[in-house]
Order: structure tokens, then sequence, then C-alpha cells
């Protein structure tokens, strides 16, 4: 079949298929917030393709991931109805859906194929039997190194390091004269950013943000370790400016040969193996995320998913949106537009049964093992009141968190010691809890 004939076959697939998305009787504009990852622009691409085909139009704010995250908790708990549809995470789905501040999606159709959902995905977006959003990727984490490096080196990478052994690597490919960095981690501050990483660093130094009584354990040994070792580590081995680095800078460092080994999100995999948009995606290679005292939590379980707020007007046209994003259509179409290894990740069986991916994507068996291998109830060494890899399931986390994150990111900028931040960030997280409620 030519290019271009498949082109068109798909089209008139995704046409066909829109048309059963299509419910509302006149056109509506709906407005949709997201974050401004490769695949949600991706999303904004082909959504031209459902506006033709429903009459339907779409006003797009794309955001940086944490003002996305204050902008939509605003507007969802003020209730002031701002957007129609929502790009929020695995963590605000069920607090936002338990608080009848969503719109349940579980009724979008027989062809929807709920069944082709990753079970574990599924489970942790229902709540009360309800769903309150759908997956439009998700992800755990792991380690991305430079093979090339490595073999010239004389190194070899096991199947899951060590942290110890990950700064042993990264202090012999450090080469700051070529702006060759040993490692990239996240540095920019938020509970979704820094805190998403070294959530899992302090998790497997066997360290918890609460003992069963819920007392804060911030200034704890495994979190001074494990902190100061992070510290270390960029300091020594890390690329400049990294407190200004999240996810997106740590990829495109990467992506342009700049870091002999990056450990974050198993859903930049698709883009770092892409030649389209990386320079490294011949000399890439990956493992399991480094462990160190426990294996317990040292990869996170993370979803981006799409929601519709309580306050929407237009639930039917949105519901039409969210259905046509998340199908297996839309990775179909992306496959069509941007190539197999750039399909949406980690949510449907159908996408790691299909041998095109499997072909495309060397890392596809990797992804999906550490996907379903996440624990968020059991995240740690020692027990839990809470459920959360990388965060903790309750209202309070998105402030305490961020200001955890913006403690270290301060150490990492040297501006006061890893006991001075962890002390205050003790204090403060004391407080809140107590004012909360949650201690006596």
């Amino acid at each position: 079949m030519s290019v271009t004939l498949r082109r068109a076959t798909h089209l008139l697939l995704m046409t066909a298929a829109i048309g059963v998305f299509a419910s509302t009787a006149s056109a509506e504009e709906l407005t949709i917030a997201t974050v401004n990852n490769a695949d949600m622009i991706v999303m904004q691409k082909l959504s031209p393709e459902w506006e033709k085909a429903t009459g339907n139009k779409l006003n797009w704010v794309v955001l940086e991931e944490n003002v996305l995250r204050q902008r939509v908790t605003t507007d969802i708990a003020t209730k002031s109805g701002q957007f129609d549809i929502l790009t929020i995470g695995g963590y605000e789905e069920p607090i936002w859906g338990k608080s009848g501040w969503l719109a349940s999606v579980d009724d979008l159709g027989d062809d929807y194929d709920y069944a082709d959902l990753l079970d574990p995905i599924k489970k942790g977006l229902t709540v009360d039997g309800k769903l309150y959003a759908v997956p439009f990727y998700t992800e755990s984490s792991f380690t991305l190194y430079r093979k090339d490096l490595f073999d010239a080196a004389g190194l070899t990478m096991p199947d899951q390091p060590t942290y110890d052994q990950i700064k042993e690597f990264a202090a012999k490919l450090t080469d700051k004269s070529k702006e060759q960095y040993g490692i990239c981690l996240r540095g920019k501050a938020g509970w979704g950013e820094n805190m998403a990483f070294l959530g899992t660093m302090i998790n497997t130094y066997g360290g918890r943000w609460f003992d069963m009584d819920w007392k804060p354990q911030i200034n704890s040994a495994p979190w001074k370790q494990a902190v100061t070792t992070y510290v270390d580590l960029m300091k020594n081995y890390g690329p400049p400016g990294a407190t200004s680095n999240g996810f997106n800078e740590n990829q495109a460092l990467f992506a342009t040969g700049h870091c002999a080994m990056w450990i974050d999100a198993t859903s930049a995999a698709g883009r770092v193996f892409d030649p389209k948009q990386s320079k490294v995606a011949d000399k890439v290679a990956f493992t399991r995320a480094p462990v160190q005292v426990t294996p317990n939590g040292a990869g996170w379980s993370w979803a981006w998913t799409l929601a519709i707020p309580a306050t929407s007007k237009k639930v039917d046209a949105a519901k039409s949106f969210v259905k046509w994003a998340t199908s297996k259509e839309y990775v179909k179409r992306v496959a069509a537009s941007e190539g197999w290894v750039a399909v949406p990740p980690g949510t449907r069986k159908s996408t790691y049964d299909n041998p095109e991916y499997q072909k495309a994507a060397p890392f596809a068996a990797t992804v999906l093992k550490s996907i379903m291998a996440a624990d968020p109830t059991k995240p740690t060494k020692d027990p839990v009141p809470y459920t959360g890899v990388q965060f903790v399931a309750i209202p309070e986390f998105q402030a305490f968190g961020t200001t955890i994150g913006q403690l270290i990111s301060s150490a990492l900028a040297g501006t006061q010691t890893v006991d001075q931040a962890l002390d205050s960030g003790q204090r403060q997280v004391e407080q809140i809890m107590t004012r909360a409620g949650y201690i006596k």
C-alpha cells in the first residue's frame, strides 16, 4: 500500500470513528488546559481532524507543568468553570473525583473498549466504582544511558544499578570541556518536577514521607543520605543551571548529546529513540531505575489523564473529544502521522500487542514491565499510612510537596545546606499536618 493511500485510509478510519464520538446537536466551543509535553503537542496538532468531523472548536491553553497545576487546581477548587477539559495526573484524579469536582467518563460507549486499558491504570483512576478520567499516556521511570560512551569507557550498565554505581559511572563519563555531563536529573522545584524523581530516590534509600502516626520524616537519615547524594551528583557531574531543568529541559539535553545518563520518565523513550527528534537515537540504551537500600518505590507510577470538570456546560462535546484523544484509533492516527515509536505509551494493551509497535519501540517490553510493577500500595521499605510512589495521595501533598521541592532546589543552588533545607522542611510539614488534623 502506498504512503498516500495508507494515510488516506487512516484518515477515513478516523473520520468514521469520530462520527460515533459526535453526540452534540450543535457546535460547541471548548477550552482545554494541557501541559506542554510532546505527546500533548501532537494531540493539539491532530485535533483539527476532530474539529472538522464534529463541527466543534477547541481553545487551547498549553502551560508548563507547574503553572498548569496551579491554574487547573484553582479553577476546579473555586468552581469557576474556565475549562471544559483538563489534563490532570493520577494524583489529582482520585481526590477530585471523590470530591465531586469531575464528571464521570465511564459512558463513552462499548466501542471505546474499556477492557483494553491497562488494568492498574484503570484501577488507579476509579473511585467508588466510577471512572473520572481516562489515560492519555502513562509512565514509570527508568535509566536511559549512552551505550557508546559506556563502551568507550569500558563500563557495563547492570540490569538494575545502585545509586553508588550511578555515581561511579557519572564521575567517569563527565567531560565538562565537551559539555558532556555524567548525569542529568530534574532540578526544577515542584512536587511533580524535582520531587517526582527525588521521591523515588528517597524511597529506595529507605526513606518515607510519614511514619504510621503521620509524623513527618523529612529530616531523617534516609532523606539526608538520598538528598546529599543527589546534590553531590548534580554539582559534580550535572549540567550548569540544573535548578531550571525539569523533564522537558533534560529531555532536550539528553537528545542533543549532553548527558551520559538520565533517570526519568519512561514516556521519554519514544522521543530519544526517534531519529527525527534525537541526535543520539542510535546510541541509546536503557535499564531499570536505580535502587539502593530497597527496591520498593524505586520506579514511579504516573498517568497523565484527560478529565472533565463538573462545572462544564458542554459535557457531551467534551466527552466526544476525550474519547477521540484516548481511543485505539487515535493511537493508530499518531502512528500514521509521527511513526509508531511516537504513540502515547502505557495506556492500552492493544498498543503493546501490536507487532509494528514492538518493532519500532525496542523499549516497549521494559516500559510495560515497569508500569505494571510499580505498586503505589507498597512504596517504601517501612510501613506508611498513605498510597502513592512519588507522591502522597492526600490533598495537602500538593502544597508541602512543592515546599520541599523548593527547599531542596535551594540546597542544590548552594544557598543553604542539605541539613538546613530538610530541617526547615520538617518544621513546615509538621505545621501543615498539625493544622490539617493528621497530628494530634
